[in-house]
């Protein structure tokens, strides 16, 4: 039996099915026009336990782990929604772990393939004060660590926080931050040295916070229902009880938890190449030329069935690495080689799968479009394929 193929594992596929043909194929459309999702699908999300998968119910979560998270980013993908979708719905994913991790003692996060298994910190109030609201739906919040001209170089953040007392005094900025726009709090990765020194902390800042700026709102090729921002410190003034673990421990946190991040790319990589694949069978069985259906021609046939042996290779590798991860193995590098994997098979999917839909393709009316633009962004974030590879060689010893 496929280790996300377990009785408990289907009835979640189920429900995240039944969620996505409710909830969003109605909207969805809509939301992309609008920019953003609304609040009340984080609400609606929370209710039915979606929202809090992979977080421990001590913390407010729904429990389940790194494997059931996977489950539910993949089925959402299939069922229609789009990996736009996983990033404005579940940023929490990224905002969230660095408390959890921090309020139970571990440092380890989803690299032990669970959020935070140990007891919370009596004196540690982050998890209420953020987690269990974010998790309920009633928060959003967000991760901040790109920089205008950082880029994936995050031991140069140059964003100060200059102790003063019992707060930090920020300045700075930060760009390309998903959910930007709508976030409550946004988890921050500054300096609490010089600039670019790699002494970084993580602190939790509020929206409202006078000198903290929500910028505009920027424009891009995909994930247009993901709304994404640039974000200004001047002389922001916040609390010390609102850093994230030890001072100066920031960086090893933050590369801890991109183990997680990277899987959850890779997967709506390989989710969007099974459903452009899916789309695509569809359409060859039902779009007739010259009197014979697409599916017909065998160069058609041999095209989708290299499509889809990429995805479902893709798919296996990810979920074998992901095994591995929830089970605390060291395995970056492997993270690395998942992520590219994926991001590769995908590239070549959603172009083919474009393409044998023909002029239809190219219109906003077919979904094979929106996946097209989307998938565009996966292999950009959470670490260029670029600094995969880079990251790929230096386990090979090279």
């Amino acid at each position: 039996m496929s280790i996300v193929d377990t009785p408990e594992r289907r009835q979640l596929r189920e429900l995240t099915r039944s969620f996505v043909t409710r909830e969003v194929l109605p909207h969805l459309a809509d939301w992309e026009r609008a920019g953003e999702v609304p609040r009340e699908l984080h609400a609606t999300a929370a209710k039915i336990g979606l929202l809090g998968i992979g977080f421990p119910e001590s913390v407010g979560g729904s429990g389940g782990d790194l494997l059931d998270s996977i489950l539910v980013t993949e089925e959402i993908i299939r069922s229609g929604g789009s990996s736009g979708l996983i990033a404005a719905l579940f940023t929490h994913g990224i905002a969230l772990p660095h408390m959890v991790a921090a309020a139970g003692g571990q440092s380890g996060g989803l690299l032990r393939g669970r959020l935070g298994g140990g007891q919370l910190r009596g004196d540690d109030d982050l998890v209420d004060r953020y987690v269990r609201p974010t998790l309920a739906g009633t928060m959003i919040g967000a991760l901040a660590i790109t920089e205008p001209d950082g880029g994936s170089d995050v031991a140069a953040i140059r964003t100060t926080a200059r102790r003063d007392g019992d707060h930090y005094v920020v300045n700075g900025s930060k760009t390309y931050i998903t959910s930007g726009v709508r976030a409550d709090f946004v988890t921050t990765a500054v300096c609490t040295d010089f600039p670019g020194s790699g002494e970084l902390s993580v602190l939790v800042i509020d929206k409202g916070t006078p000198g903290f700026t929500v910028g505009r709102r920027l424009e891009k090729l995909g994930w247009h229902c993901s709304d994404t921002a640039e974000l200004s410190f001047v002389d922001v003034r916040v609390p010390v009880t609102n850093r994230i673990g030890e001072e100066n421990t920031g960086f090893l946190a933050i590369m801890q938890h991109f183990a997680a991040e990277r899987l959850s790319l890779a997967t709506q990589a390989y989710a969007t190449a099974q459903r452009c694949v899916e789309l695509a069978t569809r359409w060859c069985r039902d779009r007739a030329t010259f009197g014979r259906p697409l599916a017909s021609r065998q160069l058609v046939r041999h095209r989708l069935a290299e499509m889809h042996t990429r995805a479902e290779a893709a798919r296996a590798y990810v979920h074998e690495v992901a095994a591995r991860v929830a089970a605390g193995e060291p395995v970056v590098t492997e993270v690395a080689m998942a992520k590219n994997v994926a991001v590769a098979a995908c590239d070549q999917v959603v172009d083919q799968a474009l393409q044998l839909h023909g002029g239809f393709g190219y219109l906003r009316d077919a979904e094979v479009e929106r996946h097209y633009r989307d998938a565009r962004i996966l292999g950009i974030g959470g670490g260029t394929t670029e600094i995969m590879n880079e990251i790929i060689a230096k386990g090979m010893g090279l």
